[in-house]
């Protein structure tokens, strides 16, 4: 009999250690609808935990698109997903859709959360998933559900 006493981890990150990240730089192509300089993309699409605490931020207000077009179509298991909010009380949604050969722009899941400088600021999304063939991935942020004053962030994307 095999066995493993995984008990309880504080660090929401442990567990990753293990865990074969695909190399996104390599693998695929990133379309954005904005990108504030100070904080690009590739801070959230990369595995080190310093660049994850900075993180991707949006250039301009509103909704905002990022898309990962793999250059071969790949199987993804895992998706995690890693958003954090320390300065303002905001409501937000995100989409994340998957196209194939097959299938195109099908949701995965559509999530709410509410981030608040006081209590919660960090959303952690941690999705198993069996999506064969996968052209391309599209997470869609509203920063704030439609009311136009909030730049979108994320601090980590990660497919294995």
């Amino acid at each position: 009999m095999r066995k493993e006493i995984i008990g309880h981890s504080t660090n929401p990150e442990k567990g990753h250690e293990d865990t074969a990240w695909l190399d996104l730089e390599q693998l695929a192509r990133v379309e954005l609808t904005s990108e504030d300089p100070a904080f690009p993309i590739e801070n959230a699409l990369g595995t080190n935990p310093e660049r994850n605490e900075i993180g991707w931020r949006a250039a301009t207000s509103g909704p905002q698109t990022i898309a990962l077009v793999f250059t071969v179509p790949t199987h993804l298991r895992r998706i995690f997903a890693r958003f954090i909010e320390h300065g303002a009380e905001r409501e937000h949604e995100f989409v994340l859709r998957y196209s194939s050969a097959k299938e195109t722009a099908r949701e995965i899941v559509r999530q709410q959360w509410n981030f608040s400088p006081t209590g919660s600021t960090q959303e952690i999304e941690d999705y198993p998933v069996d999506l064969k063939g996968v052209t391309k991935l599209e997470l869609v942020i509203d920063p704030d559900r439609g009311r136009g004053y909030s730049r979108a962030t994320l601090n980590a994307l990660r497919l294995a």
